[in-house]
């Protein structure tokens, strides 16, 4: 409720002009049969689908699915993320060591992957929340180490004068100074995850449900309305997960405005 209450707190009705002028568009066109409604189905039959799949349940089993999949995905991948983030922005023989490695691979696709995982783990889960770890893993590695390169050298003094032994500094200085890289990384972490759960869903095809396969069941069979109703639900919960991450690290990071 007080997610609901600081949602409506913030909402700007603007945003909401031109996805309006779209579907007055959208019940035009298709209500005066301008368009070919067998590729273009008018709202009411992706409004029909979607109450369908709400009262048969495969709107909670595919949802349900999607996002097991990517919490998954993305705690393992940020938890990992984090870990590599700081071995390498705190080690200099990491740094020197492993480095030069992962910057190398970040430069590979991610879905370059595919084939590889799809080999040692099947097409299954397994594959899917490894995937959904791969893509969250570089954006959060990524910006702790940037959050740990940034903070000020004579901070590091301070710390080394007053004595800090090795996890005073890690937890009294550099996680602290890290934090709003860290958490913006995890924001852009969240955002892949997602992606990367759609994504897996689409080109990893095997047992289970998901959104993803809600869309390719809808492509196999030519049903438009099932493939709209599915980018919408993308959509939908990808934008709830956004302001979910937005309203997270602004509490998180509150102290950085009382700070200016």
């Amino acid at each position: 409720m007080k997610f609901l209450a600081w949602l409506f707190a913030r909402f700007d009705p603007r945003g909401l002009v031109l996805p309006l002028l779209f579907f007055a568009l959208w019940q035009t066109v298709t209500g005066l049969h301008w368009v070919d409604t067998r590729i273009i189905v008018p709202p009411a039959e992706v409004i029909a689908v979607a109450w369908k799949w709400l009262l048969n349940g495969d709107l909670a089993r595919g949802l349900g699915a999607s996002l097991w999949r990517d919490l998954i995905g993305f705690a393992t991948g940020a938890l990992v993320g984090v870990g590599l983030g700081l071995l390498l922005g705190v080690s200099r023989f990491a740094d020197w060591v492993f480095g030069p490695t992962f910057h190398t691979l970040k430069h590979i696709s991610l879905f370059a992957w595919i084939p590889l995982l799809s080999a040692f783990f099947g097409r299954d889960d397994l594959a899917k929340v490894v995937f959904i770890a791969f893509s969250t893993l570089y954006p959060v590695a990524l910006g702790t180490i940037e959050g740990v390169h940034g903070i000020l050298r004579k901070h590091a003094e301070v710390a080394r004068i007053y004595g800090f032994s090795p996890w005073q500094t890690l937890f009294r200085l550099v996680l602290p100074a890290a934090t709003p890289q860290i958490m913006s990384g995890l924001h852009l972490g969240l955002i892949y995850a997602w992606l990367a759960a759609i994504g897996g869903e689409y080109l990893l095809i095997g047992v289970g449900d998901g959104i993803g396969r809600t869309v390719i069941n809808g492509r196999a069979g030519f049903h438009v309305e099932l493939i709209l109703f599915g980018m919408l639900l993308i959509g939908l919960v990808g934008s709830l997960m956004n302001l979910a991450a937005t309203r997270v690290e602004a509490r998180l990071l509150h102290w950085r405005g009382a700070a200016r």
